[in-house]
């Protein structure tokens, strides 16, 4: 068995999100880890901290959804809409 279907028999029993660490949110991005740490203290990706103390952050798979999906609305609303020429 793959570690990957390892993972998705893991999801299924557990029910449990799939967690992402910064860096791998932000290589998927395309962005640096500076621009997801700023996205999470702003409040615009959700984010969980694991563990006691400084703990890790993870970024549950449904936020980064949420996240692009807000990016991607805030886009098109500061898009300026050009002139029709006729």
């Amino acid at each position: 068995m793959s570690l990957r279907s390892r993972r998705q028999e893991h999801y299924v029993e557990t029910n449990t999100p799939r967690m992402f660490r910064v860096k791998a949110v932000a290589e998927l991005l395309d962005v640096s880890a500076a621009t997801i740490y700023r996205a999470i203290e702003s409040g615009a990706l959700r984010a969980l901290k694991v563990g006691t103390g400084k703990g890790a952050l993870r970024i549950p798979e449904d936020a980064i959804a949420e996240y692009v999906k807000a990016c991607q609305e805030a886009a098109l609303a500061s898009t300026p809409q050009l002139p029709v020429v006729a």
